[in-house]
């Protein structure tokens, strides 16, 4: 490229290759050695972050032959690390991070939030990688005629049942509560899609499933939010779980799937959602609330996102919560931790209906039964759109993938992790 910047970021970017490869691993550095490797990093950022605010749409469209083809996120850094090296790791420098715990990793992935923080802000090429993202999975089209036919799928972490035009997904990660990992995240999108697909299916049911978990043996469960042991394991991707998560599934829920089925005046096919929370909703249990047509919770149930504790970003929460219950109580929950309990008077502004534990299964009958109607997609959609423009979301989530990604190396979130590995 002829652009000025560019030979001093090719540079910048070979002196980081060039300490990484003469230091030891991360865990073994002096201070002074990891000052200067910092040192290092923060100026090729500062020149990696000047390029792509003056050519993010050209590099987009370069990698999407004219935004012609559509690349999934990962796919996307893929492609930019074969034809742009100095501006995103390649796959060697991703696979020795991958084997590391986070507290030793090289950080890679802040340049990959760097990356995409200018694509996803960029309205043309953003708007085209979040329609993109919208597309089916292929692992779900290869599961769809199986689902079609048979009306159920089991996956590691999620069960998909078809009953009476309802689909019924149920998180059954029994072992850790549901929390949430990179698996449970692919097994979610793949489900979500084929509910989406399937035309026998007009409602969609997301629940817990019934625990081993000593503490909660027996009891039905809705989810432990991001699991911090794979965290400190350093298991939870940037790309993989956190942006993923967002883009994908859950952005699919609220907009819906992208179809060459869907109706002549709508590019997506659309379903309402309920959910049904027992026992409680923790960090990332709560924020996938928030995307539902209807929730319904136990009267023992309770919510929280309680990211700031843990030092991240709750995903899209910070955009959508105050939406609900008005900023002063966004900023309680998300920046001091507020549990609320389903009987609180404040859970109203987050739960739909409240019942009885016993009576979560007849609660959820009637639900399905009232968002079935052939109005209700219409004006849910418009719904969506009057509370969450798609543009307004894209600069969310532009922001997001590099604040997040910063967060993931603070010093803090790796301390913490690393205490509750010690405790389970």
């Amino acid at each position: 490229m002829s652009v000025p910047v560019w030979p001093a970021l090719q540079e910048a970017a070979a002196r980081v290759e060039e300490l990484v490869s003469a230091l030891p691993q991360p865990g073994s550095r002096l201070p002074a050695q990891r000052t200067e490797l910092d040192a290092a990093k923060n100026a090729a950022r500062t020149l990696r972050t000047s390029f792509l605010d003056a050519h993010a749409d050209a590099v987009y469209d370069h990698l999407t032959a004219g935004r012609t083809q559509g690349l999934r996120i990962a796919e996307l850094l893929e492609a930019a690390a074969a034809e742009y090296p100095a501006l995103v790791p390649t796959a060697g420098q991703l696979a020795a991070d991958r084997a590391r715990r986070q507290a030793d990793k090289e950080g890679h992935e802040v340049d990959q939030g760097i990356f995409l923080r200018a694509v996803l802000g960029a309205p043309q090429a953003g708007s085209h990688l979040l329609d993109t993202m919208l597309a089916p999975t292929p692992r779900a089209l290869d599961l769809l005629p199986q689902f079609l036919r048979t009306g159920v799928v089991e996956t590691e972490s999620v069960r998909l049942e078809r009953r009476d035009g309802a689909a019924y997904l149920t998180m059954c990660r029994d072992d850790c509560l549901n929390a949430e990992d990179d698996q449970q995240v692919d097994d979610m999108e793949t489900v979500v899609d084929l509910a989406l697909l399937d035309p026998q299916v007009k409602v969609g049911v997301l629940r817990g499933g019934t625990m081993t978990h000593p503490r909660y043996r027996g009891r039905r469960v809705f989810s432990a939010g991001i699991n911090l042991k794979s965290l400190h394991a350093g298991d939870i991707s940037l790309v993989g779980f956190l942006l993923r998560r967002e883009l994908g599934y859950i952005h699919k829920l609220v907009r819906g799937v992208r179809s060459e089925d869907a109706p002549w005046y709508a590019r997506t096919i659309e379903k309402p959602w309920v959910a049904a929370v027992e026992t409680f909703a923790i960090g990332g249990g709560t924020q996938l609330l928030l995307a539902f047509d209807h929730v319904l919770a136990a009267s023992d149930a309770y919510l929280s996102l309680p990211a700031a504790r843990e030092g991240i970003v709750p995903g899209a929460g910070n955009f959508r919560l105050g939406r609900h219950t008005g900023p002063r109580i966004a900023r309680q929950v998300i920046l001091q931790g507020r549990r609320i309990r389903a009987t609180e008077p404040d859970a109203r502004l987050l739960v739909d209906e409240v019942v009885e534990p016993e009576e979560v299964d007849a609660a959820l009958a009637r639900a399905v039964d009232r968002l079935g109607g052939p109005a209700v997609v219409p004006n849910r959609r418009m719904l969506n759109l009057a509370e969450e423009p798609v543009d307004a979301f894209r600069r969310y989530m532009s922001e997001f993938a590099l604040q997040q990604a910063l967060r993931l190396y603070g010093e803090d979130v790796i301390d913490k992790v690393g205490r509750f590995a010690e405790k389970v």
